[in-house]
C-alpha cells in the first residue's frame, strides 16, 4: 500500500521535526526532559533523553547526538550506570535511604540505575562507532560490584555520589 505507506511517512516526518525544534535546549545542548509543564519547559538533566538517539530508529538528529551524550557523560555517567537526575538540581538526592517516603523522593531524583549503560553505551557507539574498546570500559565499574551486594548479579539502583552503596 505504497499511499498508505507515503502518508505514515508524512506524518513521521512531521513528528520527527517537531520533536527536534520543540525538545532541543539550544542553551545546553542536550534536550529537556519536558515541554509545556506546569512551570513551562523543564530543564532537568536526565537520561531519558538517550532513548531519542539509542533506540533503532532514533528520532534525534545525528548533528545533535554528540552534544547530548557529552552531556550526559559529564553530567550523569557514573561507574556503575547513570543518574536519574543530574547534581546541582534542587531535587536531586544523593542517598537512597531512610523511610519509605525519603526513598520514594530519591528514586527518581538522582538515583543511579544500572541498566541505564545500555542506552548510553548504544549512543556511544552510534557517535563513535570505531570506539568498542572504550565503550567496554564503560562497563568495568561493575566488575568490582560483581563481588558485593547480590553476588554474581548487579544491583537494580546505586546511591547518587560516591562510594555509589548499592541497593
Amino acid at each position: 500500500q505504497p499511499e498508505k505507506a507515503l502518508e505514515l511517512k508524512v506524518h513521521a516526518d512531521r513528528a520527527r521535526a517537531s520533536f527536534n525544534e520543540r525538545f532541543w535546549y539550544s542553551d545546553e545542548g542536550y534536550l529537556f526532559d519536558v515541554i509545556d509543564g506546569d512551570g513551562g519547559n523543564d530543564a532537568a538533566c536526565r537520561p531519558n533523553q538517550l532513548l531519542a538517539i539509542s533506540l533503532r530508529h532514533p528520532v534525534l538528529d545525528p548533528a545533535k547526538w554528540a552534544p547530548v551524550l557529552e552531556t550526559v557523560r559529564r553530567r550523569l555517567l557514573t561507574p556503575v550506570g547513570l543518574r536519574s537526575l543530574a547534581p546541582g538540581h534542587p531535587n536531586y538526592k544523593a542517598r537512597y535511604f531512610g523511610d519509605l517516603r525519603s526513598r520514594d523522593a530519591a528514586y527518581h531524583q538522582g538515583t543511579v540505575w544500572a541498566w541505564l549503560i545500555g542506552p548510553f553505551i548504544d549512543t556511544w557507539l552510534k557517535v563513535h562507532p570505531d570506539d568498542v574498546a572504550g565503550a567496554r570500559a564503560f562497563l568495568e565499574g561493575f566488575v568490582p560490584h560483581l563481588g558485593e551486594a547480590g553476588v554474581g548479579s548487579i544491583s537494580e539502583i546505586f546511591d547518587a555520589d560516591e562510594p555509589f552503596v548499592p541497593r
